[in-house]
C-alpha cells in the first residue's frame, strides 16, 4: 500500500495530461517516495486516454482507470477513490486551477493528524461577477437548508485519510454530491486557503446549465427541507384563504356583494396555479432521485485498467 494516492478525474484534457503530471510529480515526491497517480478517464473523446497510456508506459506508478463512457465528475471521483489504496488520498483537478502547491500543505496537515483537509478559495477574482454571485447564493441556501453545512468557497481539491475515504465509499447513494458526502463524514478537518489560478489550457466543461443542475442535485441529495417548506407554505396560504373568506362573508352581510373584478380573479387563479406547479416540480425532483436510487445501477462502469 502506498502512503499517498493522487486521484485525478479527466474529461477531454489532452492538453493538460503531461503538463499536469510534470507539474505535480516533484511536489508529490517532496512529500513521500511511496505514492501512486490514479488518472480516471471519464469517457474522453480526444487523445486524453492515449496520452495517459503513454504516461503509464513510462512510469509504473501511474495508473489509469478508463470508464466505459462519460459518467460525470462525481462518478469519476468515486471510481478513483474505490481503486485507490494509499493511507492518504488527494483529489485534484487536471486543469491546474487548484494549484498543485497545495499538495505539500495538505500532507503537512495529514501528518499533524487531520483526516479531512480541504482547500478554500481565498480569492474568486478570476471568476465573473455572475459566477461569484451564484456561488455565494448556493452556499448560503445550502447551509441554511442542509443538516451538514459546507465550508464557504470550499474547493473539490482535498486530502482524506484512508478511514475517511472508506467512510465516503460506504455511502450507497447513486446520485452523489461529493462535497456534501465529504462534509457529512466529518472526522478531524482543516482548511487550507488558496488563490485559484486561470485554467492552464483547454476549456471548462462547466457551463451555467450544468452548474444549475449540479446545485439542484446537491440540495435534493442533502436535505428534505424544500418539501417541508411547501407544506408550511400551503398551510399559510390556506390560512390566508380562510381569512379572506371570512372577510368576504362579513362584506356580504354588511354592504352586500358587488361583482369582483376580472383582473383580480385572474391574478389569484394564476398565482395559485403557479404555486401548485412549483410544488409538483419540487416533488418531482425528489421522485426522480427515488427512481434512480431504486434501480440500483452502478455509479460507473470500468472499461480498462492499466498498471493496477
Amino acid at each position: 500500500m502506498p502512503r499517498l494516492s493522487l486521484v485525478v478525474p479527466m474529461y477531454n484534457e489532452q492538453e493538460m495530461t503531461r503538463l499536469f503530471f510534470e507539474k505535480t510529480l516533484p511536489l508529490v515526491q517532496q512529500c513521500t517516495d511511496d505514492y501512486e497517480f490514479i488518472f480516471v478517464n471519464d469517457g474522453s473523446r480526444d487523445n486524453t486516454l492515449a496520452n495517459l497510456k503513454e504516461l503509464a508506459a513510462q512510469n509504473p506508478r501511474v495508473k489509469v482507470l478508463s470508464l466505459s463512457r462519460n459518467f460525470g465528475k462525481e462518478a469519476a471521483v468515486t471510481a478513483g477513490l474505490e481503486v485507490s489504496s494509499g493511507d492518504a488520498v488527494i483529489i485534484l483537478d487536471a486543469d491546474l486551477q487548484d494549484p498543485p502547491e497545495l499538495i505539500p500543505q495538505f500532507w503537512e496537515k495529514f501528518e499533524q493528524g487531520f483526516e479531512n483537509v480541504y482547500g478554500v478559495r481565498a480569492d474568486r477574482g478570476a471568476d465573473s461577477f455572475l459566477k461569484r454571485a451564484t456561488a455565494q447564493t448556493f452556499y448560503k441556501i445550502y447551509n441554511l437548508l442542509a443538516d451538514t453545512p459546507l465550508p464557504y468557497n470550499a474547493g473539490d481539491c482535498r486530502l482524506m485519510s484512508r478511514r475517511a475515504v472508506n467512510a465516503v465509499l460506504s455511502l450507497p447513494e447513486r446520485e452523489r454530491f461529493m462535497k456534501g458526502l465529504f462534509s457529512w463524514v466529518g472526522y478531524k478537518s482543516a482548511a487550507v486557503p488558496f488563490c485559484r489560478a486561470p485554467r492552464a489550457a483547454g476549456k471548462t466543461k462547466w457551463n451555467y446549465w450544468r452548474l444549475w443542475n449540479f446545485a439542484l442535485n446537491g440540495l435534493t441529495a442533502s436535505t428534505t427541507v424544500p418539501l417541508k417548506l411547501w407544506t408550511y407554505f400551503g398551510l399559510l396560504v390556506s390560512l390566508g384563504a380562510f381569512l379572506f373568506a371570512a372577510w368576504t362573508a362579513y362584506k356580504k352581510i354588511m354592504w352586500g356583494n358587488p361583482v369582483s373584478g376580472y383582473t383580480s380573479l385572474m391574478v389569484v387563479i394564476l398565482f395559485f396555479s403557479g404555486v401548485q406547479l412549483i410544488t409538483l416540480g419540487v416533488i418531482g425532483e425528489y421522485l426522480s432521485r427515488i427512481f434512480i436510487e431504486v434501480k440500483r445501477r452502478p455509479v460507473y462502469l470500468a472499461d480498462e485498467k492499466i498498471n493496477f
